[in-house]
């Protein structure tokens, strides 16, 4: 009985002090080769790695994020100017390699997404994005619509974008409306900026 109260107290005493340790970037120029290791603090139960993959005027940019992180799930989101591949795990130094790029091979599903002009836009979902989203964010004081495709895994997790209200997810191609509403070009940029510096 000793030798088994012995040994509990010695795996409580080893375990009880140990912080998940995961690789830190700021990739904003495409690449994570500068990553540096971390112990994560408290409350940081997992290590994220993030690819985003940005258009713009005929311009694309591509970003690596990588950190720890109090909630994360593995997946995809596609709004229309931007993708975003999130991958996700939760041991110690296992977020050593980058999320891989969005996919680009179309699935067959197809959501609305927002751009400066509508809501109309039909867009051609990818890879694991078998989910609609519609959200409603705030910024400068003003409310706009924030639609696209992204993962179910995605959908119960809440989607890590500062100022973004009533999300939700559906099913069925183009179930996430096709209101008109005027956006904001640059509230989108700052969104996807956000998602990238949040994490």
């Amino acid at each position: 009985m000793d030798l088994q109260i012995s040994v509990f107290l010695l795996f409580v005493l080893f375990t009880a002090g140990h912080s998940l340790s995961c690789y830190e970037c700021m990739g904003l120029t495409g690449s994570c080769s500068d990553q540096k290791l971390k112990t994560c603090p408290s409350g940081s139960s997992m290590c994220m790695s993030l690819t985003t993959v940005a258009q713009a005027g005929g311009t694309t940019a591509k970003a690596k994020v990588k950190d720890c992180a109090a909630d994360c799930a593995s997946g995809s989101i596609n709004l229309g100017i931007g993708k975003n591949s999130l991958a996700c795990c939760n041991t110690d130094q296992c977020n050593v390699q980058d999320a891989p790029d969005p996919s680009n091979v179309p699935n067959g599903k197809t959501c609305y997404s927002c751009d400066e002009k509508s809501c109309l836009n039909i867009l051609s979902c990818s890879g694991t994005e078998d989910r609609c989203l519609k959200a409603t964010a705030s910024f400068g004081g003003q409310s706009m619509a924030v639609k696209g495709c992204i993962s179910k895994s995605l959908c119960g997790s809440g989607i890590p974008v500062s100022d973004v209200q009533s999300i939700s997810c559906c099913e069925g191609n183009l179930c996430n409306g096709a209101k008109s509403v005027t956006q904001s070009f640059l509230f989108l940029c700052c969104s996807l900026l956000s998602f990238i510096l949040l994490h």
